[in-house]
């Protein structure tokens, strides 16, 4: 049998915030300088970060080593003069053809938690990810007392589009919890209803919990989140109160893991700019 390894390797605060529901303080996000531009060519600034107030650096720099871009032609891009600082990275994106970007940071792993013979909580990986050399076969115990293994997944995205939209790049992996946009990414407008869907590992996930939240939140006594479900077909809508920009995160879990995980997790979430009509 295939040793099980993460897919791709989770930093401690990242790893955390994957297991976590969207109720929860820190929030990791990549928030573009604009989402909606014009021209034969052009550039987009970004701000990434894990934080507790949307959009403010108060918490951890996000790793931009983790973020791909997806070209409207479906080839990746290389993001530009990236830099990491305490509690914030910042980075470009050279818009070179006409269309839509995704900007995008997935991984995806196991996770076991279990009690050692004295009684002590054991975890794997551990807060700083799997060391070389690490499978699950080979530092979990076989008689593991109160032995818990979750398969997780998680998603961070955002999108810009160069000139006329297009969809080429939002094109699902069926890998984890992920988005599929009915209504496009970069045509969201105040008081107009946008309809959207998830699905897990490629089929419609039923019972997603999301939570819709617009930036701005150190200027509010009240976040004044959104919440919503996702139907049986993994379907969604929600009716923008107001420009500016808006975070979107949700997560997922069911029985439906294969062994050695029991429960299967994804979380999700999401930059958006809605524009004023």
């Amino acid at each position: 049998m295939k040793p099980f390894t993460y897919l791709t390797p989770i930093t401690g605060v990242l790893a955390a915030l994957m297991l976590t529901a969207p109720a929860q303080a820190h929030r990791a996000w990549i928030k573009p300088s604009e989402t909606v531009l014009s021209g034969e060519q052009n550039y987009v600034t970004f701000d990434a970060a894990v934080s507790n107030t949307l959009f403010v650096p108060e918490y951890v720099a996000y790793n931009t080593a983790a973020i791909t871009v997806t070209a409207p032609d479906g080839n990746n891009v290389k993001i530009e003069n990236a830099s990491k600082g305490k509690y914030r990275s910042v980075f470009d994106v050279p818009l070179k053809k006409p269309g839509t970007y995704k900007i995008a940071s997935a991984s995806s792993g196991l996770r076991a938690f279990w009690r050692d013979e004295q009684g002590n909580r054991k975890m794997w990986p551990g807060r700083g990810g799997a060391k070389d050399g690490e499978t699950y076969e080979n530092s979990v115990p076989d008689n593991a007392a109160e032995l818990r293994v979750t398969y997780g997944s998680r998603r961070t995205e955002t999108f810009v589009t160069l000139g006329a939209p297009s969809t080429e790049s939002l094109q699902p992996s069926n890998q984890g919890l992920e988005l599929v946009v009915n209504t496009h990414p970069n045509d969201l407008y105040a008081t107009e209803q946008a309809s959207f869907s998830f699905l897990i590992d490629g089929e419609p996930a039923a019972g997603v919990e999301i939570e819709i939240v617009r930036g701005s939140m150190r200027y509010r006594n009240a976040s004044e989140a959104i919440t919503s479900t996702t139907d049986e077909k993994g379907r969604f809508t929600v009716t923008w109160p107001e420009a500016g920009m808006y975070f979107v995160e949700a997560s997922y879990s069911d029985d439906k893991a294969k062994a050695p995980a029991t429960e299967r997790r994804g979380s999700y979430s999401a930059t958006f700019e809605v524009l004023p009509l």
